[in-house]
């Protein structure tokens, strides 16, 4: 029963990354692994080439399956020796570590912005409101209850946002041309910076594939549509990754290595083995379906009202988020909403928002790095 449940899961999470660029290029309601498909996506999607900013993502994460496959026991090589040599060290020094990490990284993408100022503004912002509703206890001083914080905080902050500034300057979307995107010896480069990025973000908390795609566009330059490919390939890459970083160091990066780990517990080669397997063919069958998907809706999309879909999506999302967490989510979905809507209207790129997760987790380490003194 529980293989069963570890192929769908690890099936089900590598179709997802191809199926989520759908939403987030033709209605702008994209999850936290998605978001930077928005700037390049949304100007093809303008310019009539929704339909090949979809593809370029695909082409991507398929490319992405076979390098996976490829690096995956070099990668666990490298991953064991790193942590017999940091095991040499007390844990303080290597807990003492990590928040100089995700600062530097943190300061890298703020930097890269023309505007550094409002940059650190959202990232600030973001961060407090992390800090707020993932520690509600502690900062309110009362004793609240609010299931899967995450959920609001990352739909308000990405999705509803995103949705309510479509629905106010009525969006209108052109007929979509069924084209196939032309592939050359330049879109081999961001599969390389993908490459070199992803396991960073796989193996650090608080950075996922929107990070790896900004940090490995600065180790290779490319366009707007080799920088879709960059996203699907990073967004495939870290989700696999992921796996064998629970594999090496039993640590959870993303949502369906925490569900597989609450399952089987230890993780044995044979399961990771079995499970790159299914990523495999499972991502293999998902690219032909995102094929087909994005070509329906390639069709479909210039037909219906643009903004009555923006709000149908809307209110999906109010009643999912009331849901799952009740009252205190659609408060906390209202607050991140006006935040992330203040935010894109400062004009930086919205991976910046990731301070809401970014910050609490380097506030973590440094609160546990710093010795507690009594009163």
């Amino acid at each position: 029963m529980s293989c069963i449940l570890i192929k769908s899961l690890s099936s089900l999470s590598i179709a997802e990354d191809g199926f989520s660029f759908i939403p987030s290029i033709f209605l702008g309601c994209p999850d936290t692994d998605t978001e930077l498909s928005i700037l390049p996506g949304h100007e093809l999607l303008k310019k009539g080439d929704g339909y090949q900013a979809i593809l370029l993502t695909a082409y991507g994460g398929l490319a992405a399956l076979f390098i996976l496959i490829l690096t995956a026991f070099p990668m666990i090589f490298a991953t064991n020796f790193i942590q017999d040599s940091l095991a040499k060290y007390n844990n303080m020094l290597v807990m003492s570590i990590m928040p100089i990490i995700l600062i530097s990284v943190s300061i890298l993408l703020i930097s890269l912005e023309k505007k550094k100022f409002s940059a650190f503004l959202v990232f600030f912002i973001t961060g407090l409101l992390g800090i707020i509703i993932l520690n509600p206890n502690e900062i309110l001083g009362k004793s609240i209850e609010l299931n899967q914080p995450l959920l609001p905080l990352l739909t308000g902050l990405f999705g509803s946002s995103m949705i309510l500034m479509s629905i106010k300057n009525k969006t209108e979307v052109p007929k979509q041309k069924i084209v196939n995107p032309k592939l050359t010896k330049k879109s081999i480069k961001p599969l390389f910076s993908a490459l070199i990025a992803s396991p960073l973000c796989s193996f650090l908390p608080g950075l996922g594939s929107g990070q790896a795609a900004i940090i490995g566009n600065i180790i290779s330059k490319t366009d707007k549509k080799g920088f879709l490919i960059l996203l699907g390939a990073t967004n495939t890459l870290v989700m696999g990754f992921s796996f064998i970083a629970l594999y090496t160091i039993s640590k959870t990066r993303t949502g369906a290595a925490v569900a597989i780990k609450e399952i089987i517990g230890s993780f044995s080669w044979k399961i990771l083995i079995l499970i790159l397997m299914v990523v495999l063919i499972s991502g293999v069958i998902s690219f032909f379906l995102t094929k087909f998907l994005a070509k329906e809706f390639a069709n479909k999309i210039g037909k219906v009202n643009y903004s009555f879909l923006s709000l149908i999506t809307l209110i999906i999302l109010i009643i999912v988020v009331s849901a799952v967490s009740g009252i205190l989510g659609l408060i906390v979905l209202t607050a991140s909403t006006f935040t992330g809507i203040y935010c894109i209207s400062l004009g930086v790129k919205r991976t910046n928002m990731m301070g809401c997760l970014l910050l609490p987790t380097i506030l973590f380490y440094l609160l546990e790095i710093i010795p507690k003194t009594t009163f």
